[in-house]
């Protein structure tokens, strides 16, 4: 029924712009996270401000199971657009784990902000270093996310199993929910900070983050080129008071490479002639900006996006 609507959807954008055509609705859905993450923040602000600068686009923001379950939603023509990382994306394209096809219509909208692995845990828990969590109950995301696939890209470097730890597949708000129940030592998140769920459980609990060491960074991203240090600065969450190294990655907006390519090219250029409006929704927004927007592309910008930044003297790398 979803590829029904899509393929609905598409004649009606295609209609829109044939010479003659009577101007038609033009509507769009981005899937974005769970309440708890920064997804679903700036995926509303957003639509909001697209459907608000372009009047014959209604464009709504859906919650959505991150980045692997999204770029299955684009890459199975059930939704025009997602949040997704980077890295994600890339394992998408090639076909890779934890996909069992290759999906090649995946193209770039924008690249937005880095997005900061948590290692969340308590402090007295004896969890400081990431091969402290052997043994330990760990949340490592839901099913079909990226914090999924990050996490087992980071416990395969550390030479670790599921089977040498307790693990539970949640969410970022199951996550911090078991935190409270006293059923977890550790959890993972991966999202811009500072993210609602865990500023939230750091209000009632004694939260710590795990650190990374020099030299697991410097394997990490060797290994998984789409990973950057980068840190979580002192004080982002309450009783945090030094700098935590942590692997990122980054969120880019996505769509399906079958959109028109006027269509593409009116939402990328609203979005980036508004982009003050955005800021004000997330204060990670604040890292969005057209100076960034093809940092850490991993797979083809779409055209009619390209053709926005080329307008504005950028160079769009080129992906295959």
């Amino acid at each position: 029924m979803k590829k029904l609507l899509f393929a609905a959807f598409s004649a009606v954008l295609l209609l829109s712009y044939l010479p003659g055509a009577v101007s038609a609705r033009t509507y769009l859905s981005i899937a974005t996270g769970s309440t708890g993450g920064t997804y679903y923040p700036l995926g509303g602000g957003i639509a909001e401000i697209i459907s608000r600068n372009v009047p014959e686009f209604q464009v709504t923001s859906e919650t959505g199971n991150a980045s692997a379950a999204n770029i299955n939603l684009v890459g199975t023509r059930q939704i025009e657009m997602a949040f997704a990382q980077n890295d994600i994306a890339y394992w998408a394209s090639k076909g890779m784990a934890p996909f069992k096809e290759r999906y090649d219509n995946i193209r770039v909208v924008a690249s937005l902000y880095p997005e900061h692995v948590h290692c969340i845990t308590l402090k007295g828990s004896g969890v400081n270093d990431i091969m402290d969590i052997r043994g330990k109950r760990v949340s490592v995301g839901a099913p079909g996310s990226g914090v999924l696939g990050d996490v087992s890209a980071i416990l395969k470097l550390a030479e670790l199993r599921y089977s040498d730890i307790s693990a539970d597949f949640l969410d970022f708000n199951s996550t911090t929910r078991r935190f409270k129940d006293g059923q977890l030592d550790v959890g993972f998140v991966v999202a811009g900070y500072p993210t609602s769920s865990v500023t939230d459980l750091a209000a009632t609990h004694d939260i710590d983050l795990v650190s990374f060491n020099d030299d697991f960074m410097a394997r990490l991203t060797e290994e998984y080129p789409y990973f950057i240090k980068d840190a979580i600065p002192a004080g982002t969450y309450r009783g945090i008071d030094r700098d935590i190294v942590t692997p990122a990655v980054m969120a880019m907006l996505i769509c399906e490479a079958g959109l028109p390519d006027n269509v593409v090219y009116r939402f990328t250029k609203a979005l980036w002639e508004n982009i003050a409006d955005l800021h004000k929704v997330h204060p990670k927004a604040a890292l969005i900006t057209l100076e960034t927007a093809l940092n850490g592309v991993s797979v083809p910008v779409h055209p009619g996006a390209a053709r926005f930044y080329v307008e504005k003297g950028m160079t769009v790398p080129a992906v295959k």
